[in-house]
């Protein structure tokens, strides 16, 4: 019998979100996040226990989520695959940096600079939907200057998904578009990453004593079974319908996590 610190409409509520989460993850990307939005703000939890049991429940779904664009192809070539290898292994030293800093964020601040990443995503998402832009790089993964840059970004990624408990798709999937990787592609390989990120991260919270495990499985399996039905809606269902109304929400739900 799992032990929640929380009453049963409170945990329907935290299920519901996770699994519509989870279909966010493998369709655009920036889904994960309203996991941890919804444990900041819902729950009396501590920041750093708030990012540690978010992601715990990452690691699982970073795993299938792989799987299954392994399974459809995006990841079967050498590109893709060089992407993935870098900037996971860049990733994990910034993760590691992330979940202790968190430590020294108090609560107050860790919601302003969670708003802030939401309104930073929703506003990025909305006008690349209204207005489109071309990447800032040309990225070509295969060459030396390709890698360095992935390795970079990878690093920086990597801090703020630690320190925020944030999935890696979140920040990774808009970062990779911005340097030029398709959308879909961009996805797939967020999966990979993710997967380094959650681990190293909740290993470090775990240490720490902050991640609440029977949380966290109640939330991971809603969460793992969306990304599976999201995975077959980004191959069945144009996910540009999806981002705009993405975009809208991480906008509002911003200043009130800042607040």
């Amino acid at each position: 019998m799992l032990e929640l610190p929380f009453g049963p409409s409170l945990v329907l509520l935290l299920v519901s979100i996770a699994f519509f989460s989870g279909i966010g993850i493998t369709t655009i990307g920036p889904g994960g996040i309203f996991v941890t939005i919804a444990l900041y703000s819902l729950t009396p939890l501590a920041s750093s226990q708030v990012a540690g049991t978010a992601h715990a429940t990452f690691v699982v779904t970073g795993l299938v989520g792989s799987a299954a664009y392994l399974h459809s192809g995006e990841m079967n070539t050498g590109e893709s695959r060089a992407i993935a290898i870098v900037l996971s292994a860049s990733s994990i030293a910034g993760a590691l940096v992330g979940s202790y800093v968190n430590a020294f964020v108090p609560r107050s601040v860790f919601g302003v600079l969670l708003g802030g990443v939401a309104m930073a995503v929703g506003g990025i998402i909305l006008y690349r939907e209204r207005r489109g832009f071309s990447p800032v790089y040309d990225l070509e993964p295969l060459s030396r200057r390709g890698r360095l840059v992935l390795a970079g970004l990878g690093f920086v990624l990597g801090i703020a998904s630690g320190l925020l408990g944030i999935g890696g798709p979140v920040l990774a999937v808009p970062a990779l578009v911005l340097v030029g990787v398709p959308m879909l592609l961009a996805v797939a390989v967020a999966q990979v990453q993710s997967i380094f990120i959650a681990a190293f991260a909740a290993t470090g919270y775990f240490l720490q004593g902050n991640v609440l495990v029977p949380l966290a499985v109640v939330v991971g399996t809603p969460l793992l079974l969306g990304v599976v039905v999201g995975w077959r809606v980004a191959h069945v269902v144009d996910p540009e319908r999806l981002k705009v109304a993405l975009g809208v929400v991480l906008l509002g739900v911003g200043p009130y996590l800042a607040l």
